[in-house]
C-alpha cells in the first residue's frame, strides 16, 4: 500500500517546520505533499527546504479545493492511500498507523476526538453543534460517527478513485460533504478513536451565536450535498458491493 500524507497549508510558516519534523519520524518525507493554498508567508519554502513535495495554489481556494489536489497527485503519482494531515500541530504523527489499519474494514477512516470518550477540549457550544452534526452526518453514512467534522483522515482505493476525479471544494466539503458524497458512490465510512494536540497558532469562535451559525451553514451543505446531482465524472463510477464499517 503506497501512503501519501497530504497537508493542506495556509500561512502555516510558524508551526509547518516543526509538524515535518515530527512527521519525519514516522512517515518518510518523500511520502509528503503539502499543497500550499495561496500562503502569503514562507510556508512553501519551509516545506520544500524539508524535503517535501509542493503544489502550490496561486491563490486561497479552501481546504477542500486544496483536497482535491492532493487527491489528483496522489493518482497522478500512483499513490492509492491519502492520509489528511493539519500543518498547525494539532494531529499526531504516531496515530497514522491507527487510521492505516482501519482501512481493512472501511473506505475511508476520520480519525475521532470523541470516540470511546475521548476528552478533546472545546466550548459547551461548540461540543454540542458537533454532537447535532455528527448525529445528522451518521443518518448519511448509515453508521454512528462522533467527529463527522475531523479533518484527520484516511481514504483507501476505492475512496481516492472517487476523490481525485472530484472532490467537493464548498466550505466544509472536505469533511461533511465528503461523507455524503462517499457514501453517495457506495463507500463505506468508519470512525477510530485518536487524540489531537490544541492548537499550535489560531482560535477557534466559542460564542452560542456563532455555534448556531456554524449549525446552520453545516445543515444547508448537507442538504445540498444530498440533493445535487451526481458529477458527470463520477457517473458510472459506483461501488455497489460495500464492506460493513465498525466504528
Amino acid at each position: 500500500m503506497r501512503v501519501l500524507v497530504a497537508i493542506p497549508a495556509l500561512n502555516e510558516a510558524a508551526v509547518l517546520g516543526k509538524v515535518l519534523d515530527s512527521l519525519a519520524k514516522k512517515h518518510p518525507l518523500k511520502d509528503v505533499v503539502v499543497i500550499d493554498d495561496g500562503s502569503k508567508d514562507a510556508t512553501a519554502d519551509i516545506a520544500r527546504k524539508s524535503g517535501v513535495r509542493v503544489v502550490s495554489h496561486s491563490i486561497n481556494l479552501g481546504v477542500g479545493a486544496a483536497m482535491g489536489t492532493a487527491f489528483k497527485f496522489a493518482a497522478r503519482n500512483g499513490y492509492d492511500t491519502v492520509v489528511q494531515f493539519d500543518g498547525d500541530g494539532q494531529h499526531r504523527p504516531e496515530l497514522i498507523r491507527d487510521l492505516l489499519k482501519n482501512l481493512d474494514q472501511a473506505d475511508i477512516v476520520v480519525g475521532s476526538r470523541f470516540a470511546s470518550g475521548g476528552k478533546f477540549k472545546s466550548s459547551a457550544a461548540r461540543r454540542g453543534v458537533q454532537r447535532f452534526i455528527a448525529w445528522v452526518v451518521s443518518l448519511y453514512a448509515r453508521t454512528k460517527l462522533t467527529d463527522a467534522t475531523s479533518g484527520f483522515r484516511a481514504a483507501g482505493p476505492r475512496a481516492v478513485e472517487v476523490f481525485a476525479a472530484h472532490y467537493p471544494i464548498e466550505w466544509l466539503g472536505d469533511t461533511v460533504e465528503s461523507i455524503v458524497l462517499a457514501t453517495r458512490q457506495g463507500l463505506t465510512v468508519c470512525e477510530t478513536p485518536v487524540e489531537m494536540n490544541e492548537r499550535a497558532g489560531g482560535k477557534a469562535s466559542q460564542s452560542v451565536f456563532r455555534a448556531t451559525l456554524y449549525t446552520g451553514r453545516i445543515l444547508f451543505i448537507l442538504v445540498l450535498a444530498s440533493i445535487r446531482s451526481v458529477p458527470p465524472q463520477l457517473r458510472g463510477v459506483s461501488f455497489k458491493s460495500r464492506r460493513k464499517a465498525k466504528s
